[in-house]
């Protein structure tokens, strides 16, 4: 199943997140692709939004994984959020032990997920952001079909 929306500001884009993070179920492994200054991390922040996280989002590009502690419907959350644009081979990336950490939080979110196609089955929606003209992105989010 795909969606596809336009946003027109950052504001907008985090609405259309955390619509997006009230669909997801724990166990999710979500992919965010799109080019530098899409809105990766700005539609990331609407997550953490909906899912109530006290810590103040930051790209994780140096980090290359921040770890949120959030609530859903009163229940604690944990989500993982990786950012793989530093990574530069596999064997780097299963060095820092990203299968487990993958699969260990309730909701896992990785950026630059495009670059490692071998763990694309794992994925279990990919949310693709692209600049749409100056001010405006496309946000089109694609869920695996079983």
């Amino acid at each position: 199943m795909t969606e596809e929306f336009l946003s027109f500001s950052a504001e907008e884009s985090c609405q259309y997140a955390r619509r997006f993070a009230a669909t997801l179920l724990r166990g999710d492994m979500v992919s965010l692709c799109g080019e530098l200054g899409a809105g990766k991390t700005e539609f990331m922040r609407g997550i953490t939004e909906f899912f109530n996280c006290d810590d103040q989002l930051s790209s994780p590009t140096f980090p290359l994984l921040n770890i949120y502690e959030g609530s859903l419907d009163g229940e604690p959350v944990v989500l993982h959020h990786f950012d793989l644009y530093r990574i530069n081979s596999l064997q780097e990336l299963e060095g820092i032990g990203f299968d487990e950490y993958l699969s260990s939080g309730d909701f896992s979110f990785v950026e630059w997920a495009d670059r490692f196609p071998e763990y694309a089955p794992l994925y279990t929606v990919t949310v693709t952001l692209a600049y749409a003209g100056s001010e405006s992105r496309s946000i089109v989010i694609k869920r695996k079909t079983s």
